[in-house]
């Protein structure tokens, strides 16, 4: 028990620049407190304990502003920073070492039955704001970004991005940093390298053809 409980500290510093000891974790770590909640909680939902285990939930719940409900399936090293408004659904499952931001919904879009919530794979990130809606995958490694609102199955070693969220490789690896914000939007990448093209094209047409009137103002670079 203790050993699972410092792998727990372990994973949290490793990933927080913030935290500068196990003990300010602890017992300042709402997040840390929440999924302690849980796995006690989660314990009783097993053993058909149902309304222990939602008293429990529900306390966490008052203290730490993060609901986590007690039938949920979470791996181990599972990192909720700051956590206030943080949702995660009943048939919702969380792979190991994931990381959660405050504002996240790991929720169900209401016309599911049975499996109603997401399937995290193991190290996901999910940006501040995420909204994960429906029982459909993101895989391994994926990340998901601020305010991003996913409807659809995210790959392995993906980024979703956006409302509602667009799907971009991230070069097949694991990623380096837990960087929310800044990941590529797919969008706005390809009307760059477009722009770039039609530049480079009228370039040359008025090269050719100084004549033209689209070629009339235009300096040459």
């Amino acid at each position: 028990m203790f050993q699972k409980l410092k792998e727990e500290l372990d994973s949290i510093m490793e990933r927080d620049p913030a935290a500068r000891s196990r003990w300010e974790v602890y017992f300042l770590y709402s997040g840390f407190k929440a999924v302690r909640s849980y796995r006690k909680a989660h314990w009783f939902y097993q053993r058909n304990h149902k309304f222990i285990a939602r008293w429990i939930s529900q306390r966490a719940r008052h203290k730490t502003g993060i609901e986590i409900h007690p039938g949920a399936q979470i791996g181990k090293g599972l990192f909720i920073d700051h956590g206030m408004g943080v949702v995660i659904g009943e048939t919702a499952q969380v792979g190991d070492n994931c990381t959660l931001y405050q504002g996240v919904t790991l929720g169900g879009t209401g016309k599911d039955h049975g499996k109603r919530h997401p399937t995290l794979g193991n190290n996901v990130m999910v940006g501040a704001g995420a909204k994960i809606l429906g029982p459909f995958t993101v895989g391994d490694n994926a990340r998901v970004a601020a305010g991003a609102v996913v409807l659809d199955e995210v790959p392995p070693n993906a980024t979703a991005v956006g409302v509602p969220a667009r799907v971009v490789r991230v070069n097949g690896q694991k990623p380096a940093s837990l960087d929310q914000i800044h990941v590529g939007d797919p969008v706005s990448q390809d009307l760059c390298r477009l722009r770039a093209e039609y530049e480079s094209l009228m370039k040359r047409v008025c090269t050719l053809h100084p004549e033209l009137k689209v070629c009339e103002g235009r300096e040459e670079k």
